[in-house]
């Protein structure tokens, strides 16, 4: 009986082994759905970036307004007929000075 009990608790452990410890048990599952929700957060954060320049570049593609603000910004074109005037401020905390640039359209 002591030898039939023994063989019992043996098969057992042995068929528990791979449920808990093998290559396809529980705690690797665990471990690789806490792998696939991390990715799945990231490419959601991925496509909503994605999402945002899609519009930028169909505002680009599609529009003049955005073009003409990139180049105002960025290049600091003017428009013809349009005066530029640039105020310089003295900045009290660095003495140096502070550009702020105002556009006035004049009348074609």
């Amino acid at each position: 009986m002591k030898y039939l009990a023994a063989a019992l608790l043996t098969m057992t452990i042995l068929l528990q082994y791979p449920l808990w410890l093998g290559k396809a048990g529980w705690l690797k599952v665990r471990q690789l759905e806490q792998t696939v929700t991390a990715t799945h957060e990231q490419n959601l954060e991925l496509q909503n970036r994605n999402t945002v320049f899609f519009a930028e570049i169909n505002d680009l593609k599609q529009g003049t307004d955005a073009i003409e603000e990139r180049a105002r910004s960025d290049l600091g074109m003017i428009k013809k007929n349009e005066i530029l005037f640039q105020i310089i401020e003295s900045s009290p905390s660095d003495g140096l000075p502070s550009a702020n640039i105002a556009r006035a359209n004049s009348a074609p």
